[in-house]
């Protein structure tokens, strides 16, 4: 059997209550494997920990116990790695609204160790690719929120990664765009 694309053995992640409260158990126990090609959906009301399972896979937060592994890297051991492979795009914006579109998507681009040209060329790619190339060179507060969230998922997919993470990717999108 091939390896998984995703692998959760057992995670667990509680956060503090707060104020004297019990801590929140956010994943308990959680484990599941993904095969490359498949799509993994994780549903579930608020509180459920489908954010704090992103979050850990993403190596942006660490489980209390279990081991996660993407593309078969550790994500805990080796999280640079892991960043080199995926994409995310988070619930929350991770454009600069005091910089252009374009601009936004090349920094991504850089970050993720693209040479100038490369990141520039990827950026118009990205910007026709999402309908946004007449917005591209105007600051992100200027745009819409349908608009901005385009280039969230565009921020997303700048490094043409192996998997691709989304945490409620289509919020604040038109049925137009969701669609697309």
């Amino acid at each position: 059997m091939p390896e998984p694309a995703l692998q959760a053995i057992g995670l667990r992640k509680s956060y503090p209550g707060g104020s004297g409260a019990p801590p929140v158990q956010a994943l308990d126990g959680l484990t599941f494997d993904a095969l490359r090609g498949t799509v993994l959906g994780m549903l579930g009301p608020n509180g459920a920990g489908k954010s704090t399972t992103v979050k850990i896979l993403a190596t942006l937060s660490r489980s209390d116990t279990g081991e996660a592994r993407v593309d078969g890297i550790d994500v805990a051991r080796n999280p640079g790695a892991v960043r080199r492979r995926i994409g995310l795009v988070s619930q929350r914006p991770s454009s600069d609204p005091m910089a252009t579109g374009r601009e936004n998507l090349v920094l991504a681009g850089r970050l993720h160790g693209m040479n100038r040209v490369d990141a520039a060329a990827r950026a118009t790619d990205l910007m026709a690719r999402f309908d946004l190339a007449d917005a591209a060179d105007r600051l992100v507060r200027t745009w819409s929120g349908g608009m901005s969230r385009k280039l969230d998922v565009a921020i997303g997919l700048v490094n043409r990664p192996a998997l691709l993470f989304l945490d409620e990717p289509t919020t604040g999108l038109d049925p137009e765009a969701r669609a697309e």
